[in-house]
């Protein structure tokens, strides 16, 4: 259709020019936050660029919804200022019907937010994350010391000195069974053991057992292969933004595996598919804006998506939080801002001043 092509040719080169505006923005603003540091430990400049450059996808990602509301309210604005939205509808076409290509639009760019961040967006942030920190002198948070592991629904805790993790070994392990009501069976005790062939094998293991009212001590041989995979002694160590959508949800396993708290690492997993659905949200927003900026229509509009953004992402803190600390299922923390929203830009399209 003529008007579709016509309003996706004003559409596009706004769009360009305001996602190149606000990832330069949040570029800046990732720049000013750690150049102090960068300055005070004599960070070279080729490293500085670097860590610059690893933020452009980060900056994009947040930048495509903003980017979306403020070209899709200055493109509808600057038709209705014009009178060709208002010629257009006059004709005889439906409003929604003008929006769909515009949805369309939203609905691609939805799809591919979610590709995007998790194949583009996850590891150069990791990489940028760890540039950082190096630059910053800021040691790694991440420990391989002095863990401590449920398995088994519980039933079976390790106490581990250190984990090598290159040599998939273990030093200094204490293992605590217990039966189904959470009461001591035994205790082992080993000063190392190793991967192999899917089991642990332990070095100079020894037992403590329970009988009757004494407890024994007696030389350790598994009676049945101790098979807790290497990985749950170290993933409890990563951080989920560092994880793609398919690792996180192995993170997520571990946790629950393990009898650890889970609900942070379930709710950023939710929340990993709720915020590509943002863009779809915003376009249903910025289209019940049209006709709304007759003057002004570059302020208001960078104002409406700014402001739009602010509370969205604001709500979004809040209700991941609440997830993350048992107030709400972690679902509906991550799904609560993009359900809210999408009724709200439903309600304004249906009253959209026409």
């Amino acid at each position: 259709m003529i008007i579709d092509r016509y309003l996706i040719r004003q559409f596009l080169p706004v769009f360009i020019v305001a996602i190149s505006m606000f990832v330069m923005l949040f570029l800046l603003i990732d720049l000013f936050l750690n150049l102090v540091h960068y300055l005070n430990y004599e960070a070279a400049f080729s490293d500085i660029l670097r860590a610059t450059i690893l933020y452009v996808p980060k900056s994009m990602s947040f930048a495509i919804p903003v980017s979306l509301i403020f070209a899709i309210a200055y493109t509808l604005g600057d038709l209705y200022a014009r009178n060709e939205l208002t010629s257009i509808i006059s004709s005889g076409i439906p409003f929604w019907r003008i929006g769909t290509p515009l949805l369309i639009i939203g609905l691609c760019v939805s799809l591919f937010s979610f590709f995007f961040d998790d194949r583009v967006v996850v590891p150069t942030l990791r990489d940028k994350n760890e540039l950082t920190r190096r630059l910053r002198h800021i040691q790694s948070s991440e420990k391989n010391t002095n863990i401590v592991i449920k398995t088994n629904e519980g039933k079976r805790i390790y106490v581990i000195d250190f984990f090598d993790d290159i040599n998939v070994r273990l030093n200094g392990i204490i293992i605590i069974e217990r039966d189904n009501n959470g009461r001591f069976v035994s205790e082992i005790r080993a000063q190392a053991a190793r991967w192999e062939n899917g089991s642990w094998v332990f070095s100079n293991a020894v037992i403590y057992s329970w009988e009757g009212k004494l407890i024994r001590l007696k030389p350790f041989t598994p009676t049945e292969p101790y098979t807790d995979d290497p990985e749950i002694f170290h993933r409890n160590s990563v951080q989920p933004e560092d994880l793609n959508a398919y690792e996180l949800g192995l993170l997520v396993d571990d946790l629950k595996l393990s009898g650890l708290p889970y609900k942070e690492a379930l709710a950023d997993y939710y929340h990993r598919y709720s915020f590509s659905a943002v863009s779809f949200i915003v376009v249903i927003l910025s289209i019940s804006m049209a006709g709304r900026f007759r003057k002004n229509i570059v302020l208001m509009s960078l104002l409406f998506s700014l402001g739009i953004g602010v509370v969205y992402y604001v709500m979004e803190m809040i209700s991941m939080m609440l997830a993350s600390y048992g107030y709400i299922p972690p679902i509906a923390g991550a799904w609560f801002p993009v359900v809210f929203f999408t009724l709200i830009g439903i309600i304004l399209v249906r009253y959209s001043k026409t």
